[in-house]
């Protein structure tokens, strides 16, 4: 008891370096933490893909379509049980800054593949009666504040023009991590406007949606689809919903790896700015735990203040960064709403934290215990400053 009391009452006896030395570990834990859960959110998508859900796409690229009429042969694949099918529209709404995702797909087929997107009765039905219709998700409804009625022009860029929706829904997800920040509407509408301007680019598709029975039949499907469409001029490549999204993650790759160092620097120079400054106070405190040996005091015992210290010093710095992560982690989510479904700290990132916190405090308080815990007594006394 009487250790801690003298840790306590040293922690703050050159109160400005202290501070510092307390904000400094914030302000890494924090970014540590921010950083951290930045690129676990880059992957959130991939991990709550389907199992049961496939892509097919141009084998060639993404950019490259497939013939509409590929549709009833796949359809007739074993273990196919729902397939539906659609076109990244990549329109712009008013400016290029407001940038969501937009699809043109065959409603009712792919709203049954998408149960997580989660419509009233009413307004699916409105949807799915209206060729001009068009839903949206929570979130980007809530971003621009559109309302059930409203007339929404994209302006397109992969298929030129002033493309006028009426939004007929707002679906929220199932779960957090659900996608709410695209819109959806009929391809019928893309492709009847494709055939009177540019018929060549009509009744083609980006990608086909495939669900199977269950995600043991996926390898098997995907097989079979390919093998059906091989030699021909359009062949496809099948994937899981995974695989798939993985493969968008994987072209920035680079950048996440760039970003997970970035989060451990920050603590390795935290870690050295902490030990500098333990180093400092261990220093100046020489004659007095020269004097303390004197009383009786064992090395063990000096060591012990002096480590307790340091750790004490970065897991004040630690809890303060990880209380500051959640309100800055709010401010973020929405700063980059358009861009993740949500922004949440998990208990696994702060627990991280913290044993970043206590890893500064052990590393930077190893030296200077080491220093007080074997000083001779003479030493210290004769010392001066």
């Amino acid at each position: 008891m009487f250790m801690i009391k003298y840790v306590i009452r040293n922690l703050f006896r050159h109160k400005l370096r202290s501070i510092l030395t307390v904000v400094g570990v914030a302000v890494a834990v924090l970014a540590f933490g921010l950083l951290r859960t930045l690129v676990g959110l880059w992957y959130a998508g991939a991990e709550h893909a389907s199992d049961t859900r496939l892509v097919t796409r141009n084998a060639i690229s993404l950019i490259f379509p497939l013939p509409v009429s590929y549709l009833e042969r796949i359809r007739g694949v074993p273990g196919v049980n729902a397939i539906s099918y659609g076109n990244w529209f990549g329109g712009v709404y008013i400016d290029e800054k407001n940038f969501f995702a937009n699809y043109a797909v065959e409603p009712k087929t792919y709203l049954d593949l998408y149960p997580e997107f989660i419509l009233p009765p009413k307004e699916r039905s409105e949807f799915l009666l209206d060729r001009k219709g068009c839903i949206v998700g929570r979130r980007l409804a809530n971003t621009y504040r559109f309302k059930v009625g409203d007339l929404i022009t994209l302006k397109g860029t992969i298929f030129p023009g002033q493309w006028e929706f009426v939004l007929r829904g707002i679906f929220d997800g199932a779960e957090k991590a659900t996608e709410e920040r695209m819109l959806l509407f009929h391809w019928a509408y893309l492709n009847e406007s494709l055939r009177q301007s540019v018929p060549r680019r009509a009744d083609q598709v980006g990608f086909y949606i495939i669900g199977v029975k269950k995600p043991e039949l996926a390898p098997e499907v995907s097989l079979a689809v390919d093998t059906m469409f091989k030699n021909s001029l359009a062949e496809t490549l099948t994937e899981t919903e995974k695989a798939f999204q993985m493969g968008f993650v994987s072209m920035t790759e680079a950048i996440m790896v760039a970003i997970q160092i970035v989060s451990y620097m920050v603590i390795a120079i935290i870690m050295v700015v902490a030990a500098n400054t333990m180093a400092m106070t261990a220093r100046e405190r020489i004659g007095e735990y020269a004097t303390l040996k004197t009383l009786g005091f064992k090395a063990g015992h000096l060591g012990g203040l002096i480590f307790g210290e340091s750790v004490a010093i970065s897991l004040l710095g630690g809890v303060l960064g990880a209380a500051a992560t959640f309100p800055a982690a709010g401010w973020i989510e929405r700063e980059l709403a358009q861009y993740f479904p949500y922004f949440s700290v998990s208990a696994e990132t702060l627990l991280l934290e913290l044993l970043c916190a206590l890893a500064v405090g052990v590393v930077s308080g190893i030296f200077p215990t080491w220093r007080g815990a074997t000083i001779r007594i003479a030493d210290g006394l004769k010392r001066i400053g």
